[in-house]
């Protein structure tokens, strides 16, 4: 049997899904494929009782700062959350904020404008939703815009909005700052993880990266991460980052023995 080759392009696409925001401005009933039963039984735990973990960029790689139980801090949550807050990561303020706001604009504007840019038959980028693939499937409560950003060749500039006319420099210096972030960790994850950063490098090596923005309209569900059967308020720091590497690393880690079993058996 032969095997089929999947266009990265086609994973994400979706069925046409009714625009949350308008579903949050009407005075109809909630429809039933955005409730989760599971979010009204499950427990909420009290950001006293279990908080994320908060990682200090700076104290690990600044050279006077340099904290080694900061590294094994990161290790851990890496390991046992998946998630963690990073601080003094280095990307200015106005940046940050400068991005927040040209999003809020894109979201408010007329519903007509935003669907300028949506999804299209077999394409993952533009206005929508993401992985919908049946009419009963549940639904997430919101608007989703998705954009490639690496490699640049990949970046399908119909979907880009060009209101506010500022969006589009906005998120390149914004990703740009992010992917630079993004090599450090990756630095840092590799020293932790006792393996060769180029090797690590060379696993993630012209691999899609994306961009996902979700806009959600009030709401009386809040945003919630589940973690040992407990569900987590997350309260970010003034100005930190929410990580979100979920199962990756032990991705990464399966694919690093590989690695040092093929540099075995050439060697």
């Amino acid at each position: 049997m032969g095997s089929k080759s999947t266009n990265p392009l086609e994973l994400g696409r979706s069925l046409p899904v009714p625009n949350v925001q308008e579903l949050a401005q009407s005075d109809d009933q909630i429809p039933e494929r955005y409730y989760r039963p599971e979010a009204d039984v499950d427990p909420v735990a009290s950001i006293d009782e279990d908080e994320l973990p908060v990682i200090d960029l700076m104290k690990l790689l600044n050279p006077e700062l340099i904290d080694k139980d900061e590294l094994f801090r990161l290790g851990s949550a890496c390991k046992e959350w998946g998630f963690f807050q990073l601080i003094n990561h280095g990307i200015p303020e106005e940046v940050i904020e400068k991005t927040k706001d040209d999003i809020k604009k894109f979201f408010k504007l007329p519903l007509k404008e935003q669907e300028a840019i949506k999804q299209i038959p077999g394409h993952i980028e533009g206005y929508g939703q993401f992985f919908v693939h049946s009419e009963e499937q549940k639904l997430d409560w919101a608007d989703v815009l998705i954009l490639n950003i690496q490699p640049s060749q990949n970046r399908d500039m119909r979907f880009w909005p060009t209101n506010p006319t500022t969006f589009r420099d906005t998120l390149d210096t914004y990703t740009l700052k992010i992917g630079k972030v993004v090599d450090c960790l990756y630095g840092l994850m590799a020293e932790d993880l006792g393996v060769d950063l180029q090797d690590m490098l060379n696993i993630f090596r012209d691999q899609m990266q994306s961009v996902r923005i979700n806009y959600y309209p009030p709401c009386k569900q809040a945003n919630k991460i589940k973690k040992n059967d407990k569900w987590l308020l997350v309260k970010p720091k003034p100005s930190a980052l929410i990580i979100n590497i979920g199962d990756m690393m032990e991705d990464l880690r399966t694919q690093m023995r590989h690695v040092n079993i093929e540099k075995r058996c050439r060697s």
